[in-house]
């Protein structure tokens, strides 16, 4: 009896439905919540010497971003997917220059200075 339990216990926590499947929303929000924890862990684990690069693969990604984004803010009705395409428009622009003006800052600190 506990056996049993203790084996889908792990698919009741995981939304698992009658039919045996997952919900597909609780399917999603699990990738989120885990792609949110591991971004955590791999970001504070970056030793100072790496931003520069780990900041140029951020900006290529934000520009990945901004494409999906730009196709799910094109149709002319005004649905959910359509506002949450322009907030990551938004977000990614934001992404994006700001790590080109930390990257430009951050190598103007190696030029010879002028005296």
């Amino acid at each position: 009896m506990i056996h049993e339990l203790l084996n889908t216990l792990p698919l009741i926590l995981a939304g698992a439905t009658a039919e045996g499947g997952v919900d597909p929303l609780v399917f999603n929000i699990t990738v989120f919540v885990l792609a949110v924890f591991v971004g955590y862990f791999v970001i504070w684990s970056v030793t100072p010497a790496l931003h520069t690069p780990l900041m140029s693969v951020t900006n290529a990604i934000s520009g990945i971003i901004i494409v999906g984004a730009l196709i799910a803010a094109a149709p002319r009705v005004m649905t959910g997917a359509t506002i949450i395409g322009y907030v990551a428009v938004a977000i990614s622009f934001v992404n994006i220059f700001g790590g080109f003006i930390v990257t430009q800052r951050m190598l103007e600190m190696f030029k010879k200075k002028k005296r």
